[in-house]
């Protein structure tokens, strides 16, 4: 792993993290207009970096906003919210952290840089922690949770390979150099686009 490459990550993902445990404390429904904001970056993004089939991406953030605004921020429950973010931020780090020390087995020409090392690592521990999370938070831990935990999981693993064709279809390493380290906002937050959908109709009463 390149250190200051996983550096300048975690600096990132610390600063976003602070960003919405922000809005969470000062109002939960702050982190409406966050989301908001990250999707209209992320049309941004398409608009000028990607230049073949712009309609599919287009279309795709479309209905991932469009299933997103549904979502009364009103009536959700902070705990369980937290609990899918959670989800699919610790998918994304883990998969990430083990796929680039230990992936050797590459499984897909779509994201060349994907190993089954990565995928299988960064589910389990995502996965365990996850139900950690909710035992620690005294969430009831039962069949439709790990139902619940395990679809959130593929989600976020499907939102990611989506993100990948998008940009192998325009040649693209990154969807914007927006974030230094990063790479774009869409390259980051691609597990929240599609796995929101499912949370938007299957929230945890």
């Amino acid at each position: 792993m390149v250190y200051n490459n996983f550096l300048l990550r975690l600096l990132f993902s610390s600063f976003f993290i602070s960003v919405y445990c922000i809005c969470i404390y000062i109002n939960f429904k702050y982190v409406y207009y966050l989301i908001f904001l990250l999707y209209l970056l992320i049309f941004i993004e398409i608009y000028l970096y990607f230049e073949l089939y712009k309609f599919l991406p287009f279309l795709y953030i479309l209905i991932s906003f469009a299933f997103f605004i549904t979502i009364d921020f009103d009536k959700v429950i902070l705990l369980n919210f937290n609990l899918f973010i959670f989800i699919v931020i610790s998918f994304d780090i883990f998969s990430y952290i083990i796929g680039k020390n230990f992936g050797k087995n590459n499984f897909t020409k779509l994201s060349p840089n994907k190993t089954y090392e990565g995928l299988f690592g960064g589910f389990l521990l995502s996965f365990f922690l996850s139900l950690l999370f909710a035992f620690i938070f005294e969430i009831n831990v039962n069949l439709e949770l790990i139902f619940y935990i395990l679809l959130i999981i593929i989600c976020a693993f499907i939102g990611d390979m989506i993100e990948s064709f998008f940009k192998r279809k325009n040649n693209l390493k990154n969807s914007s150099e927006f974030i230094p380290g990063h790479g774009g906002v869409f390259d980051r937050f691609d597990s929240f686009l599609f796995s929101i959908i499912i949370y938007s109709i299957s929230i945890i009463n």
